[in-house]
């Protein structure tokens, strides 16, 4: 057999390749994420408590006719946090922004996306600030805007930076206004927040007048 007639059934193994490979990648818990991602922005769109909406899926999966998937604990865990926790969500991600940027102006799969990763920066010790980035990034290539992938891993890589005084789950520290004798051991160490400018990617996401998200 000629190797034009071997080339369809070498691609077709590369394309099989290639999926098992993303299928391998986009395990569980990504799969979670994603779907958490979606909860989130039906939830905003249709301005209702987004734990209602998993409440709502899940009674829709338990009909097989409706053609739902349960939901995953995981994507519980997410929405259920990240909505419990809003409020501490959505200042750590205005302060990490660029100053001309706004949180209620950014797409609303972006919101969505960065109110995921920050959750589980900073709630969620069983994921590393490592892996929320890379995770969050991958979701704003898929789903979010043009733009969304750059800044979104500039304010997540931010908020890991300084995990450590933002993270519940930290030891506590000596606060330097509060004890007046507090003395960094290492004279080089800032403790003033990092400027929101180091997560400017430059100008905003430009929007259509008859945006969804305006």
């Amino acid at each position: 057999m000629s190797d034009t007639q071997n080339q369809p059934a070498d691609r077709a193994g590369e394309e099989r390749e290639g999926d098992d490979r993303n299928w391998r990648r986009h395990g569980a818990r990504y799969r979670a994420r994603r779907r958490a991602v979606d909860i989130l922005f039906e939830a905003e769109a249709r301005d209702i408590d987004p734990v209602a909406v998993v409440e709502d899926r899940t009674e829709l999966s338990r009909v097989d006719a409706h053609g739902v998937a349960p939901i995953a604990s995981y994507t519980r865990d997410i929405v259920t946090g990240t909505a419990e926790q809003l409020d501490t969500i959505d200042e750590t991600i205005e302060r990490y922004l660029s100053e001309t940027w706004e949180l209620n102006r950014l797409p609303a799969v972006d919101r969505a996306i960065l109110r995921v990763g920050v959750w589980e920066i900073l709630f969620n010790p069983e994921v590393d600030g490592a892996t929320a980035v890379v995770e969050g990034v991958e979701l704003a290539a898929q789903y979010g805007s043009d733009v969304a992938a750059p800044y979104i891993h500039a304010v997540l890589d931010d908020v890991v930076q300084a995990g450590s005084a933002l993270s519940p789950f930290a030891e506590p520290v000596s606060d330097p206004e509060s004890d007046p004798q507090f003395t960094p051991e290492d004279p080089t160490v800032d403790a003033e927040p990092r400027p929101a400018s180091a997560a400017d990617p430059g100008p905003g996401p430009t929007r259509s007048e008859d945006s969804s998200d305006a």
